[in-house]
């Protein structure tokens, strides 16, 4: 049985006004958090998704409904149990990069030993093994401001588990980092879910990521109501495609990619899974559409990597080695169909 951590009711969010007025940016969101899992937070720019995970973090009051963590309102908590219970990394960049890691991790510490408490041998062991469980220990006499950005959102993330909170929330954790940062940080965030039984909640752009390792998925959009679900159901049902597809850019539910109107003319490709998937990209973005082998068509039988036959109406087979080889002679050959 999945473990509710979070849950909201008829939630309106948005902003107070200076003429007294609302400007309500979602309405009647009713979601929920498991522990143990990694619910992602999807939408274009001005969803309104920094408001949302704005609203649950505490940093802004909710314009309607209500917010329950670990079964108790919202209202009933105070800061020092919010800062107990909650743990928030931002986008922006640190500043702190007079100090080290161990120090910025240390600050985790502050809702136990105030701005001025002394470390206890307690707070130093939690301090080393929110460290270790980051990968970020052996940069622990470093100054943040020597760390690769990949390292600096590990040191946050062990700064968030210093803190010993049972929900992390997390605004673009990988909006700055190369690809294989991007993919070790969700990695990470992944493990402490399962290991540690944390309730994580991060908004991302990466919708290749989120697909591939986030359990729950969030969808929101302007004027929409928030869709949520596990990854695969979502894309079977359509929702991906009406929260993200627009003129000219259609969701494609066989690769979980946003890309350019799918074509139409087809082109038939099978064989190796590996070579036959990076063989019908190549045609996707050349103006075919990946369908069976069949007569009539130019079809295209991969054995493996360097193995490559294309086999044209009326013609003997071709032997190609290579997906460029391919691409030129499937496009000079359909100019001419």
């Amino acid at each position: 049985m999945k473990s509710l951590t979070l849950e909201s009711a008829d939630l309106s969010i948005g902003y107070h006004l200076r003429n007294g007025k609302q400007k309500i940016v979602h309405e009647d969101l009713n979601v929920r958090l498991n522990a143990g899992e990694v619910t992602c937070l999807l939408g274009l720019n001005g969803a309104g998704k920094s408001t949302l995970l704005r609203t649950l973090g505490g940093f802004q009051p909710p314009l309607k409904g209500e917010i329950k963590m670990l079964g108790k309102s919202f209202k009933k908590y105070t800061p020092s149990d919010f800062s107990l219970t909650v743990g928030v990394v931002l986008t922006e960049k640190t500043n702190a990069g007079g100090i080290t890691v161990y120090e910025l991790v240390s600050l985790g510490r502050h809702p136990y030993t105030g701005f001025f408490g002394q470390l206890k041998q307690k707070d130093q062991d939690i301090i080393m093994l929110s460290m270790e469980m980051a990968g970020i220990s052996h940069k622990a006499n470093q100054f943040v401001g020597e760390l690769s950005d990949g390292e600096r959102q590990k040191a946050m993330i062990a700064k968030a588990l210093a803190q010993e909170c049972p929900v992390i929330l997390l605004d673009e954790p990988t909006a700055f980092l190369d690809v294989t940062s991007r993919i070790e940080t969700m990695l990470l965030l992944r493990k402490l879910a399962k290991e540690q039984q944390k309730t994580i909640l991060l908004s991302t752009h990466d919708m290749e990521s989120a697909i591939q390792m986030g359990d729950q998925l969030w969808l929101l959009g302007k004027q929409k109501k928030l869709a949520s679900g596990t990854p695969e159901d979502l894309i079977l049902n359509g929702d991906f495609e009406t929260f993200f597809g627009k003129e000219g850019i259609v969701f494609d539910a066989a690769t979980g990619k946003l890309s350019a109107e799918l074509p139409v003319r087809p082109i038939g490709i099978e064989g190796d899974f590996h070579t036959a998937y990076w063989v019908g990209n190549a045609m996707i973005k050349n103006g075919y559409l990946p369908s069976a082998i069949r007569s009539g068509q130019i079809n295209i039988e991969c054995i493996h990597q360097g193995d490559i036959r294309v086999k044209m109406e009326n013609r003997e087979p071709v032997l190609l080695r290579s997906v460029e080889e391919v691409i030129n002679m499937v496009t000079g050959a359909g100019s001419q169909l």
